[in-house]
Order: C-alpha cells, then sequence, then structure tokens
C-alpha cells in the first residue's frame, strides 16, 4: 500500500516538481492543499503518512500548522520547505516539532530521500508499537497463566492439607474469584436426602442468596448443568432469561462429577458483559476436578468412620452377650457345690468310699466350670468346699 503524502504550498512549480516530477512517479500517493486550514481538515481524510509545508505560505504558515498540530495531538512528521535567507524560519520549526526540512530550489533525489528517511522512521516507530502491545500481551498473558497455576497449585495442596471441608471450599471460591477475574462465585453440593443442590460456599454474594448456606439454591443455570453434565457458559442477551442475570452480564456453570453423576457445581459471575473464554473453561473444569476429590475423600472417610464405629459397636455387644452368658452359666453351677459339699461332708448320710469319690470328681469339675466363666471377676470359693 502506497504512503500517503500531503503537500501544502501555494507555488505551483514546488506543487508541480514535488509532486507531479518527483514522488508521483515512486509510488507516493499525493495530495495538494494550497493553505493551513485546509491541510488541518484533509488531516482526517487522508491520513498522512508525511506532510509537507511551505514555510512561506501567505496568511497561517507552516509554523502556525506545527502549532496546530501540537495543539490538537496530531502525530504526523512534517517537512518544511524553506528558501534561501529563511534559516531562521526553519529553525523555529525545529522548535516547534518539525522533522526535517528541504532548502528550494531542491533535487528530486532530496527531496526522496528526505521522505523516504521519514517514512522509514515511522515504519519502525509503528513497527515498535506493534512489538510493544503484542510483547505487553504476551507479558499479560503470562501473568494470567502464572496466577492460574498458582491458584491450582494452591487448591491443590489445600486438598491435600486441609481437612475442614467448608474451609477447603471457601478457598476454593475465593481463589476463583482471582484467577477468572470474577465478581461472583459460589458452590453448590447435592445432598442426597433432600435430592437437591445446597449453597456450600460463595464469595460477594449479595446477602439475600449469602443467608441461603445449607440451603437449597436454584440460580436458573445450574438445575440445566445437573441435567447435562456439561459445562455451561452464557452472556449477553441469552443470560437474561436466568435468575443469574440479577447478579451479572455474564456466567459459567461446571459440574462437579464421580463417574457420570453429578455430585455438585461450582458457579462463576462476572458483572461485566465479557464472556468466559475456552481457557477460562478449562481452569475452572480443572478446579471442579480438585473440589470433587476432595468430596470423594470426605465420603470415603465417612464411610470408614461407619465402618469403625459399626465394628466398634459389634464387639461391644458380642461382649456384653458373652457377659450375660457367663452370668447365666455361674447362676446354674454356683447353686449345685453346696448339696455336693454337704453329701462330701456326711451331712446326708454315710457314702461309700467309692460314691464319695465320684462325688468329688463331679465337684471338682464343677468348679472348673465355675472357674472358666468368671476369668474377669474374683473367683468364689465353693461354699463349704474343703480338701478331703
Amino acid at each position: 500500500m502506497a504512503e500517503h503524502i500531503l503537500l501544502v504550498t501555494n507555488d505551483p512549480d514546488v506543487a508541480d516538481f514535488i509532486s507531479r516530477q518527483t514522488l508521483q512517479p515512486v509510488g507516493y500517493e499525493i495530495r495538494v492543499v494550497q493553505d493551513v486550514s485546509s491541510s488541518i481538515t484533509e488531516i482526517g481524510r487522508f491520513l498522512p503518512d508525511v506532510v509537507i509545508a511551505d514555510i512561506s505560505l501567505p496568511g497561517l504558515s507552516a509554523k502556525d500548522l506545527l502549532v496546530a498540530f501540537n495543539s490538537q495531538g496530531v502525530d504526523v512528521p512534517v517537512i518544511v520547505v524553506a528558501r534561501k535567507g529563511e534559516e531562521q524560519k526553519v529553525i523555529q520549526a525545529f522548535r516547534l516539532g518539525a522533522s526535517d526540512y528541504l532548502l528550494w530550489p531542491v533535487r528530486e533525489a532530496e527531496v526522496i530521500a528526505a521522505v523516504d528517511r521519514i517514512v522509514r522512521r515511522g515504519q519502525e516507530q509503528r513497527a515498535r508499537q506493534r512489538l510493544d502491545e503484542q510483547l505487553k500481551k504476551t507479558n499479560q498473558e503470562l501473568e494470567r497463566r502464572l496466577r492460574e497455576l498458582t491458584t491450582l497449585f494452591g487448591v491443590g495442596k489445600a486438598v491435600l492439607s486441609i481437612t475442614d471441608q467448608r474451609a477447603l471450599f471457601d478457598k476454593i471460591v475465593e481463589g476463583m474469584i482471582y484467577v477468572m477475574e470474577a465478581d461472583y462465585a459460589w458452590l453448590l453440593v447435592r445432598n442426597e436426602q433432600r435430592q437437591a443442590f445446597e449453597l456450600l460456599a460463595q464469595r460477594n454474594l449479595p446477602e439475600s442468596w449469602a443467608k441461603k448456606i445449607g440451603q437449597p439454591v436454584d440460580d436458573g443455570l445450574s438445575p440445566l448443568v445437573a441435567l447435562s453434565g456439561e459445562t455451561l457458559s452464557i452472556s449477553g442477551e441469552p443470560l437474561k432469561r436466568f435468575k443469574v442475570s440479577a447478579l451479572g452480564r455474564a456466567a459459567m456453570v461446571t459440574p462437579l462429577k464421580v463417574r457420570s453423576e453429578v455430585v455438585g457445581l461450582l458457579v462463576v459471575v462476572r458483572k461485566a458483559e465479557k464472556p468466559f473464554d475456552k481457557g477460562a473453561q478449562a481452569l475452572l473444569e480443572a478446579v471442579a476436578d480438585y473440589a470433587t476429590i476432595s468430596l470423594v475423600n470426605a465420603r470415603l472417610f465417612k464411610a470408614l468412620q461407619d465402618a469403625v464405629e459399626a465394628a466398634q459397636s459389634g464387639e461391644q455387644r458380642k461382649r456384653e452377650q458373652l457377659h450375660e452368658l457367663e452370668k447365666s452359666i455361674y447362676g446354674v453351677l454356683q447353686p449345685i457345690t453346696y448339696p455336693l459339699d454337704l453329701f462330701l461332708r456326711g451331712k446326708l448320710g454315710k457314702l461309700s468310699e467309692e460314691q464319695v469319690k465320684a462325688l468329688k470328681m463331679v465337684r471338682d469339675a464343677v468348679q472348673k466350670c465355675i472357674l472358666l466363666v468368671t476369668t474377669d471377676r474374683p473367683t468364689r470359693p465353693v461354699a463349704g468346699a474343703r480338701k478331703s
């Protein structure tokens, strides 16, 4: 694309030489005006890359043109055309911001060299600006990626170190506000008994929403994501159909899934109509995975606790049943020892030697049984028993 040159002169010889004879043949697009007022108007239409202005214009001069450019913030390089004896005017023009000068009469090579030099300088400046903009965007992207990685690392570390699940969820939604550049964030977890999604953690929600911690919350979008199991990003006019539009103009909801079951929902909202992009979606889904791990860990821990409690309760019941059995056996055996002792002591009549021997064997067996069922209590001596 040819560079645009605006030539400001009322001298037909200068206009013809610079425009028709010199610059047009080498590919520049030239537009000629005869006074400063017309040049200022033409700047906005023609958008020149270089202005060549005759310093000896009648009325408003090239110096006035430079003053006007400075006051209006016009950043276009100006080459002034002067004649012998106008060196002082050239110096003043340089003080006002002129980029170069041509001394009339001038040769074609001098005109082309001056214009080429200014054009290349402008091209280099624009290239540097583009490079600076690209570098700025790259730095911003690197900073954003660093924030994302730092947040993910922090959330992952929290999942492993924070045992209080409510505190962990608070940390997750706090991180989402920061890294997603969102204004609101909240986490819903499915209550199996109520068959509803309850608000477990939030950041920046209005009081009317925030006070529903531990209660079911329907923002309009979450039920759709709970059914589909897929992340939903929505902004602008379509969002107005849902309750969440009372908070902002852009929203994203991602599910927390165990296998194919949706066990929770992570929601972020922006006040401005700035849609969440694919990178934001990937980040939110990664954080949702961490939150899911926490929920699964909590479920496993609860199941383990229940199993331990059930085992302990069963063991206690077994001990109680055994104790009751011991008491029953003891209650049956203990009364037997008294009549045996009466027989062996001759209180109930004289016994033969063989009868005494048999009764002693019975008494010893009964005493051994009593000892077996009273190992956890002091042994009671058999009433009236003695060696014979």
